[in-house]
């Protein structure tokens, strides 16, 4: 086994860095039959800008997933009884490749289609947009991401021409007077990123809007600064009711508008609708708060620095490019980005959400950020592949869409998942259970047999993060390294490994490694000259410690600022776009029904399919449970404690109720991590944005009553939670 390496933590984007040592075992110690394998690896918190050695309870806890008893160490193949039995890899890839080629024969190309991840590395991320269109020749493809960043993604192409979610290193945060968090719980959901809110805190400049009272909004108090409280789903208004006072109020940086940008007078126009008192009347923030925020931030911009920054809450919605849309003028009215003690960015949220977006698994693009429909890019990426430029499919189908169209006549019967659990994250999860189940074959990669990978016809072990060579692109734009640490169980394969057999096996055109430095090495041919060019990048620098922040083309050093010499439209201004609230997006609901906002829990991560694995985060969250206010659930005879029921036209949820404060009386609040009878996707809507693709996420309108008792209209032969399995 090797003796360890210095890596980074397998979660979240801010990619803490960590060593990985063998663990010593215990002296003396004696396991209980039943108990879990101890740890292989010691993990300690290592110095790195993002994290500066400490780690959050996923962070310490990850090792313990990497000999866990309910690992998939062989592939698994569904019998005619539903059970799941061990095959040898030998048959796993001659059935696979049998079933793409008759799927294929009989339904076209298209009808074989694959869902990616956020989570895969840079290498993985790259060979999986290359394999589904040459080795599959299919143009389906698409990515977890696109429930994720897709509207911030949007919206910052729209405005600046390029996307990279911090344009500008972290630590940049630091000095900052005023910062502006919109929608994200980063107390939670990556707790070392606080620390870097603590001058702001300290100047009493952190501003964090938010419908619920979580753990980054009560940061602010004692002075810290202010919490706005918005009605789910009228952050665009409210952004336009700041905006508003920054142009009447004086307060934009007419010089910069003027040097660095275009369409601010049509911005103007459009925001002489949104004065306070009218945008409180929208939101329920009170006016004075809309003025105080505004000038708050401009005062920041000319003295201390001011930063807005972005999360899923104001994002995942159907008007999320709009509304990020609508902070990025904010910020451009302020002359915020490019500045060098200000800025605009947004907190990509997967371990490689910044990466596994760059480079080819995303329906409609090419290697280094490339519009697949760019003869240009074609043509370079052909080149780079060695083929004809036609052999390149043309765009495909977001996720929701590609989901939508599981086992339907044109849709796609044979189904390739790597790295996404849908049957928890994805939206309206019981359609989306229904269409896993009328595909012809379903092939899922996973470490684990999660909700997703139970429904598959064959499921097959794939590596973890600890056990495999990569790169990965986290928050900042920072390309680092994922280095081996430890030997994988026998029978597990990486995904490079399985894409080159299948290739070969398809009979692709190209080449196709199973090495990542070659893979990375033909990454950086593919992306030389586009948005995101990693050409410059090598892994012998990134060993070196070098820091790598793309566009890194080659004989440079890199951009850890972007937008200090302009932006990437032709002209080099940013494109100010005028937004306004749609009718679909803000929605009043006059009867008893409520809004059902989703997001995270500290212990958990995405759909829970590893942190539920963990025991320690599990005896500490082991259910999901509804934040409902007490008045709210008064009205409702609902005590604290009891059982409830969650419902709308998709779907039930039922799950413990925990009153609280935190959330508005019109709202109540349900994590995302859990499956079965608590799964709140059962209830969000995959209606989406019609510029990004975006599910509408935060804002379902639901009706919450006590329930009768714990087994209410649960249908026989339904699947229960992972965590009420393991306590039976």
């Amino acid at each position: 086994m090797p003796n360890g390496a210095d890596t980074h933590c397998p979660y979240c984007a801010l990619q803490c860095a960590m060593t990985l040592t063998p663990a010593a075992p215990a002296a003396g110690a004696v396991p209980a039959p039943e108990a879990a394998p101890a740890p292989p690896l010691e993990v300690s918190g290592r110095d790195f800008p993002t994290n500066r050695g400490g780690l959050c309870r996923k962070g310490w806890t990850s090792a313990s997933l990497l000999r866990h008893n309910g690992r998939v160490t062989e592939p698994m193949l569904k019998g005619s009884d539903g059970v799941h039995q061990p095959i040898s890899w030998d048959q796993a890839l001659m059935i696979i490749t049998a079933a793409v080629k008759d799927t294929q024969q009989q339904y076209g190309n298209d009808a074989v289609g694959v869902f990616g991840g956020g989570g895969l590395t840079n290498e993985k991320a790259y060979l999986l947009g290359k394999f589904a269109r040459l080795a599959l020749r299919t143009s389906r493809i698409d990515y977890n991401g696109r429930f994720c960043m897709s509207s911030a993604a949007a919206a910052g192409n729209r405005a600046f021409g390029v996307d990279r979610g911090l344009p500008f290193p972290v630590t940049d945060l630091d000095t900052a007077s005023v910062i502006l968090m919109l929608g994200s719980n980063v107390a939670e959901t990556m707790p070392p990123f606080v620390q870097h809110l603590q001058g702001a805190r300290d100047a009493g400049g952190l501003i964090v809007v938010d419908p619920r009272r979580s753990a980054t909004a009560a940061f602010t108090s004692d002075g810290g600064g202010l919490h706005l409280q918005p009605t789910p789903g009228t952050d665009l208004a409210l952004l336009l009711g700041i905006s508003h006072v920054v142009v009447h109020e004086g307060l934009a940086d007419a010089e910069y508008i003027a040097a660095n940008t275009s369409g601010n007078a049509a911005v103007v126009r459009s925001l002489s609708a949104f004065w306070p008192e009218r945008v409180q009347s929208i939101t329920g923030v009170p006016a004075t708060l809309i003025r105080e925020t505004a000038r708050r931030l401009a005062q920041g911009a000319r003295a201390g620095g001011s930063y807005i920054l972005s999360g899923r809450g104001v994002e995942q919605h159907v008007d999320g490019t709009d509304t990020a849309t609508a902070a990025i003028n904010l910020s451009l009215l302020l002359g915020l980005p490019g500045s060098a003690r200000s800025g605009y960015g947004t907190l990509t949220g997967q371990g490689n959400g910044q990466g596994g977006r760059e480079h080819g698994q995303k329906a409609d693009q090419l290697p280094g950020y490339r519009k697949i429909t760019d003869p240009a890019a074609r043509a370079h990426v052909a080149g780079v592949w060695g083929i004809d430029e036609s052999l390149i499919p043309g765009p495909g189908l977001p996720a929701v869409e590609l989901l939508k169209s599981l086992g339907k006549p044109d849709g796609v019967r044979c189904l390739f998942v790597h790295g996404a659990n849908v049957v928890v994250s994805a939206p309206d999860t019981n359609a989306v259970i229904q269409g896993l189940r009328s595909l012809d074959f379903l092939v899922v990669c996973d470490f684990f047999m999660s909700e997703t990978a139970a429904e598959a016809d064959l499921v097959l072990p794939v590596t973890q993060w600890a056990e495999e060579e990569g790169t990965l692109t986290n928050l900042e734009g920072r390309v680092i390294r994922r280095r081996r640490a430890l030997t994988p169980p026998p029978g597990v394969r990486s995904e490079l490994w399985l894409m080159a057999r299948l290739a070969e096996l398809l009979d692709a055109p190209s080449t196709f490694s199973d090495d990542p430095e070659t893979v990375f090495e033909e990454l950086r041919l593919a992306s030389a000259g586009g948005l995101a060019d990693y050409s410059g990048i090598d892994y012998a620098m990134l060993d070196r410690g070098e820091a790598a922040y793309w566009p890194y083309p080659v004989g440079s050093t890199g951009t850890p600022r972007l937008f200090a010499d302009g932006f990437a439209h032709a002209d080099g201004r940013a494109v100010m776009v005028p937004v306004t609230p749609s009718k679909r997006a803000v929605r009043s609901f006059a009867d008893d029904s409520l809004a059902l906002a989703t997001g995270r829990l500290l212990e958990h991560y995405q759909s829970g399919a590893q942190t539920r694995r963990v025991s320690e985060l599990l005896a500490s969250q082991p259910q999901a449970r509804l934040l409902i206010h007490p008045g709210t659930a008064a009205s409702r005879g609902i005590a604290d404690g009891d059982y409830a029921t969650v419902t709308n036209e998709r779907g039930e949820v039922l799950c413990r109720a925990e009153l609280s404060n935190s959330v508005r009386p019109d709202t109540v609040f349900l994590p995302f991590h859990f499956p079965g009878q608590e799964n709140a996707n059962r209830l969000t809507e995959a209606t989406t944005d019609p510029i990004s693709g975006m599910p509408e996420f935060k804002t379902s309108r639901v009706w919450v009553r006590k329930a009768v008792s714990t087994q209410e209209r649960v249908p026989a032969g339904t699947r229960l939670p992972l965590h009420v399995k393991e306590a039976s």
